[in-house]
């Protein structure tokens, strides 16, 4: 059985392509892809068909984890074909959840903060980096990597 999981954040440059790359990088670690079908979103359009933020991706290139994936936003659809949704912010997680409630029963996918699978910070959302310095590029990360090894132990049992 594949879980199907998809990061959201504001634009889809930054977080949620930070937390996609994190979590497949972890995946490929653990030789566990297989098992996985792994996307990444934006509540917003601004930036569809972009790549990730320059500053992102050369913070995570350090760390070897690769951000190949292109900004999209998130369809009515994808509430119904992803298992889990993961939001980086409380912003993020009232609009999904504003989408799943106009999707209706048809909505299948459980919707949850990304960082309720953290064990090493008290903070309950992900801070968009965006306008700030390198410091929160790597912060994201930090906060990310816990996150992801949290969601992955929590995943494993289920495979």
């Amino acid at each position: 059985m594949n879980h199907r999981l998809l990061f959201v954040c504001l634009g889809n440059i930054c977080r949620s392509p930070a937390a996609e790359g994190v979590f497949l990088h972890q995946l490929k670690s653990q030789d566990m892809e297989k098992h996985f079908v792994v996307d990444s979103a934006g509540t917003g359009g601004w930036h569809v068909g972009r790549p990730a933020d320059s500053r992102m991706r050369s913070a995570a290139q350090q760390r070897g984890i690769l951000l190949p994936s292109r900004a999209r936003q998130i369809t009515l659809e994808d509430l119904q074909t992803f298992d889990l949704i993961l939001t980086m912010d409380a912003d993020n997680l009232a609009t999904v959840q504003s989408l799943a409630t106009e999707v209706g029963p048809m909505a299948t996918a459980r919707i949850e903060p990304m960082l309720s699978y953290a064990t090493k910070t008290s903070l309950e959302e992900v801070p968009d980096p965006y306008y700030g310095g390198d410091a929160g590029f790597e912060k994201v990360l930090d906060l990310l990597e816990d996150a992801c090894e949290g969601l992955l132990i929590a995943l494993s049992s289920q495979v």
